[in-house]
C-alpha cells in the first residue's frame, strides 16, 4: 500500500510475439489484501499499458481451475474464456491445468467502463 509503503503484490506484462502482437499479463497478492479490489485496479491498468503505450492486439493470461477469484477478476476486466490447458504448467513437482482468458484490443476499447470496473 502506497500509504504504509507496503508491498502488497505483483504484476507483469510480457510480449510474448512481437509480431503478432500478443502479450501476457499476470498478477498474484498477499493473502491479506484478496477481496479489496486491487487485482481488479491493477489488472486495468496493465490491459491500458498493453494496449495503448505497447501497442498489442490480444493480451491473454491463465489461472488454476480452482482459483475462482482470479477468474473473477478476468471476467470483470472483460477477458473472455477461450480454453482449458490440460497440464500446462509444472508447479511443486505436478503438471496443473489452466483456463486460458484473452481479451481483443478493440474489444477492450469497447467496454462500458461504469459497467466493468465495477467492484
Amino acid at each position: 500500500m502506497k500509504a504504509q509503503q507496503q508491498l502488497i503484490g505483483i504484476c507483469r506484462i510480457s510480449v510474448k510475439d512481437a509480431d503478432n502482437k500478443i502479450g501476457s499479463i499476470g498478477y498474484c497478492f498477499t493473502k491479506q489484501f484478496w477481496g479489496h479490489g486491487y487485482a481488479t485496479e491493477a489488472v486495468k491498468a496493465i490491459l491500458s499499458f498493453g494496449f495503448q503505450e505497447l501497442g498489442l492486439h490480444r493480451i491473454f493470461a491463465t489461472c488454476h481451475p480452482e482459483n475462482i477469484a482470479s477468474a473473477r477478476v478476468m471476467q470483470k476486466i472483460g477477458m473472455q474464456q477461450e480454453g482449458y490447458l490440460r497440464e500446462h504448467h509444472w508447479i511443486k513437482g505436478e503438471w496443473r491445468d489452466s483456463w486460458l482468458y484473452a481479451i481483443l484490443e478493440h474489444e477492450w476499447r469497447s467496454l462500458d467502463f461504469r459497467r466493468c470496473w465495477k467492484k
